[in-house]
């Protein structure tokens, strides 16, 4: 099958990507939309139409990005109200299931994983799960899970629901390690940690659209480039000056530029918006573009094998099953 493509660059902005398109009618939740690139995607959904969710552990925060979003919304002539504003912590399942048994099974078309951690010290979910791979993946698994009757209903409703999975080019750093997911017996590693995470993500995505695609719930990952946002904030001071001389670098050659925020947004507009990518699922994508598979990632592009291997997302997906009822238990 060949590899979806878009008119759209790694220069493409969300609101660019998002023109032309109406939501109105569809209900989008996006989790950690009070700051990053997730601003930026509930800006763009809610200037297209959406009622838009911001699903955040700060509702502080949420609030004034919702007030932010609402009146640059209005000032592009889009009646869709003001983001609603729901508390969320992915760190702790008492908060998930809190949050999707209160949206019960009302219809939901567009779920945006985008909220996350990276590279964290070592430390441990509500749950007692490795905080990298319990918030990144097992959190949003429960969220999207949880909400699989609401997304059935949304399918219902208008023919089709996406999930939109934010992931990375870390994840070339580790395929998801079965044997020790947690850390148990192996030193643990910020980096390692942080790239099984979000190969899970990918995974997460094929399992998903197999399991729900007669449903019309399909689900992709991506890739939103590299952007300065507070997910870099546990680095060293030392680590984020090698990085920015990395990076500039590689922007004077010309094989790669920083994002602004707004530009990061774009690829996740995209998968939640974009007729070309109707139906489709299982996939990752970067710069509004499926990306293509690799032996090694090449800076920020390419995607691993094993990130789409189908064998390895059934087991993820069983596990996390398995994981998640007996915290519950």
């Amino acid at each position: 099958m060949p590899r979806i493509t878009s008119p759209f660059t790694s220069r493409s902005t969300a609101l660019e990507v998002a023109r032309g398109t109406d939501l109105a009618g569809r209900v989008a939740v996006v989790t950690g939309g009070a700051s990053g690139i997730g601003v930026e995607t509930a800006r763009a959904l809610a200037h297209a139409g959406a009622e838009v969710v911001l699903a955040v552990r700060d509702t502080a925060a949420g609030q004034r990005t919702s007030d932010d979003v609402a009146g640059t919304a209005r000032a592009a002539g889009s009646s869709a109200p003001a983001p609603r504003v729901e508390e969320l912590d992915l760190a702790d399942l008492t908060s998930v299931d809190a949050f999707t048994d209160r949206w019960g099974a009302a219809p939901l078309h567009l779920l945006v994983n985008n909220a996350g951690v990276m590279d964290t010290p070592h430390g441990t979910t509500a749950q007692g799960w490795e905080l990298q791979l319990g918030t990144n993946h097992l959190g949003h698994f429960a969220l999207a899970t949880g909400l699989h009757a609401a997304l059935a209903a949304g399918a219902r409703e208008v023919g089709e629901a996406r999930v939109v999975v934010v992931s990375s080019s870390g994840h070339g750093a580790s395929p998801v390690v079965f044997d020790d997911l947690m850390f148990e017996r192996r030193p643990y590693d910020p980096g390692l940690a942080y790239g099984q995470s979000k190969t899970a993500n990918v995974l997460f995505a094929v399992e998903a659209t197999r399991r729900w695609a007669d449903e019309g719930i399909t689900a992709n990952a991506l890739m939103p480039g590299g952007i300065w946002t507070p997910l870099q904030r546990h680095w060293s001071a030392q680590q984020r000056a090698a990085a920015e001389r990395q990076l500039r670098e590689a922007e004077a050659s010309g094989a790669f530029h920083m994002k602004t925020p707004e530009q990061g947004a774009a690829t996740s507009v995209f998968l939640a918006t974009s007729p070309l990518v109707a139906g489709v699922g299982g996939r990752y994508f970067e710069d509004c573009r499926e990306a293509e598979v690799v032996d090694e990632v090449r800076g920020i592009t390419g995607v691993r094998a094993y990130a789409l291997d189908p064998e390895a997302a059934r087991r993820l997906w069983e596990v996390s099953e398995r994981l998640v009822a007996d915290a519950r238990a």
